[in-house]
C-alpha cells in the first residue's frame, strides 16, 4: 500500500512539474558530474542561461519543436565549453575571432570588399571585429541576451563566457544556407560604406570615369573592368558556397545516420567520402563484405528516400540545385516533358499542387487521400525525375 502511494505522489509531481523544472533539474545533475570544478553558484547561472529568460515558452512547445529547443541547449552547451568556460577574457576574445574568421564565404566578402575599397591596409579580424562591435551594440537579439545575462550572474569572468557564447551562437545561425553574420557584415556595408554624389567630399574632385579608354595609339581600346576576374571571382564565390552547403549536409547527415542506424552507418559513410572501396570499409570496421553491401543499401535508401524527401528536404535541393521551386528538380525544359509524360494523373497532381507552395497536409485534403499516400505518391515523381536526370 506504501509503494502504491508513492507511486502516485511521484506520479503527480511529473504531472505538476513543468518541463523548465526537468530541464533545469537534467543540467543540475549533467553540470555537477562535468563541470565538477566550478562552484555550484557557477553551474547554476549556466543552467539559468541554457533555458533562457522566457522557461513559459516550453510549455507551449509541441515534441518537435521542444526537440528542438532541447538541441539548441546542446549546442550552445557545447560551444562555451569548447571555447569560452573557464577561459581569461583576453582568450576568448580570439578564440571568438578564430571561430567567426574561419567562415570562407564571410572572408571571401570581406576581402573582396576591402580590395575594392580606398583603405586597402585594412585586415579581416579588424572589419570583423567592427561588426561584431556593432551587433553588441545595436542589434535587440544580442542586448536582451546581455541584459539576461547581467541577471544570471555577476561573476565577471562567467558573464563574458556566455556573451561570447552566445554571439557565436547566433552569428553561425543559418540564414538560407548562409552564417546569419554573412548578412549582418552586408547590412553593415549598407551603413557604413560611402559612395553617391550626396557623400562627395568636400575637398574631393568628382571624376567620370569610362568603362573604356584608348590608349596611346589613340586606336587600341583598354578596358577598366576585367570580365575574366569578376567571372574568376564569382565562381570561386560559388564554389565556396557549394562546399559550405557540402559540409552542412555531410555533417546533419552524419547526424541522421547516428540516430537512425548507429555508428557503423557513420563510419561508412566518412569512409566512402575518402574514397575508401567496399573491400577496404570492410577491413576498416571489420565486418564481413556482404554485411558492408547490405549497410551500403541501406543507407542509400535512407539517404533518397527519408533524409533527402523527408527530413531535410530544402537542404538538400539547395546543396544539388534540384528544388522544385527554383531548378524544377534540376531538369531542363525537355526533360520536365518527359517527366510529365511519366506521371500518373494523380501525381501530376500532387507535383503542381506542391510548386504552387502547397503543403503535404494541404493536398491531401483537397485530393481526398491520406498523408502518407501523398508522401508515396510524391516520392515517386522524385525518383522518376532522378532517372530522368541520370538518363
Amino acid at each position: 500500500m506504501q509503494t502504491l502511494k508513492q507511486g502516485f505522489e511521484e506520479r503527480n509531481l511529473n504531472i505538476m512539474t513543468s518541463e523548465a523544472e526537468k530541464l533545469a533539474l537534467y543540467w543540475q545533475d549533467r553540470l555537477a558530474d562535468e563541470c565538477s570544478q566550478h562552484s555550484e553558484a557557477i553551474r547554476e547561472s549556466i543552467v539559468k542561461w541554457l533555458i533562457g529568460s522566457d522557461e513559459q515558452r516550453l510549455e507551449n512547445l509541441d515534441l518537435k519543436e521542444l526537440k528542438i529547443a532541447k538541441q539548441a541547449m546542446e549546442y550552445r552547451y557545447r560551444i562555451l565549453c569548447q571555447r569560452y568556460l573557464g577561459t581569461g577574457r583576453e582568450r576568448a576574445y580570439r578564440n571568438l575571432i578564430t571561430r567567426l574568421g574561419s567562415l570562407a564565404t564571410l572572408r571571401s566578402k570581406i576581402q573582396t570588399w576591402i580590395s575594392l575599397s580606398r583603405d586597402r591596409q585594412r585586415q579581416v579580424l579588424d572589419v570583423l571585429q567592427e561588426v561584431l562591435q556593432e551587433l553588441l551594440q545595436s542589434d535587440s537579439y544580442m542586448l536582451s541576451q546581455m541584459a539576461c545575462i547581467s541577471e544570471f550572474t555577476q561573476d565577471s569572468r562567467l558573464r563574458n563566457a556566455l556573451v561570447f557564447a552566445s554571439l557565436e551562437e547566433y552569428c553561425m545561425r543559418p540564414i538560407r544556407n548562409q552564417p546569419l553574420l554573412v548578412y549582418r557584415f552586408v547590412n553593415y556595408l549598407k551603413r557604413t560604406q560611402r559612395g553617391g554624389l550626396t557623400q562627395v567630399p568636400g575637398k574631393d574632385l568628382v571624376r567620370l570615369v569610362s568603362e573604356e579608354v584608348f590608349a596611346e595609339d589613340g586606336e587600341n581600346r583598354v578596358s577598366l573592368v576585367d570580365q575574366n576576374a569578376i567571372e574568376d571571382y564569382l565562381e570561386e564565390e560559388k564554389a565556396q558556397e557549394q562546399q559550405l552547403q557540402r559540409q552542412l549536409v555531410k555533417s546533419e547527415f552524419e547526424k541522421y545516420l547516428q540516430e537512425n542506424l548507429g555508428e557503423d552507418a557513420t563510419k561508412w559513410l566518412q569512409l566512402y567520402l575518402k574514397g575508401f572501396t567496399q573491400d577496404a570499409i570492410a577491413k576498416e570496421l571489420g565486418k564481413p563484405i556482404k554485411e558492408i553491401y547490405r549497410l551500403r543499401e541501406k543507407i542509400g535508401y535512407h539517404a533518397v528516400r527519408v533524409f533527402a524527401l523527408k527530413d531535410k528536404p530544402e537542404l538538400v535541393a539547395n546543396w544539388l540545385e534540384n528544388s522544385l521551386w527554383e531548378h524544377n528538380l534540376g531538369l531542363t525544359p525537355k526533360q520536365w516533358e518527359q517527366l510529365q509524360e511519366k506521371l500518373s494523373p494523380i501525381q501530376k497532381q500532387v507535383l503542381e499542387m506542391l510548386k504552387m507552395g502547397k503543403t503535404i497536409e494541404e493536398i491531401a485534403q483537397n485530393i481526398k487521400l491520406k498523408t502518407h499516400q501523398v508522401m508515396g505518391e510524391w516520392t515517386k515523381v522524385y525518383l522518376a525525375a532522378q532517372a530522368v536526370r541520370s538518363e
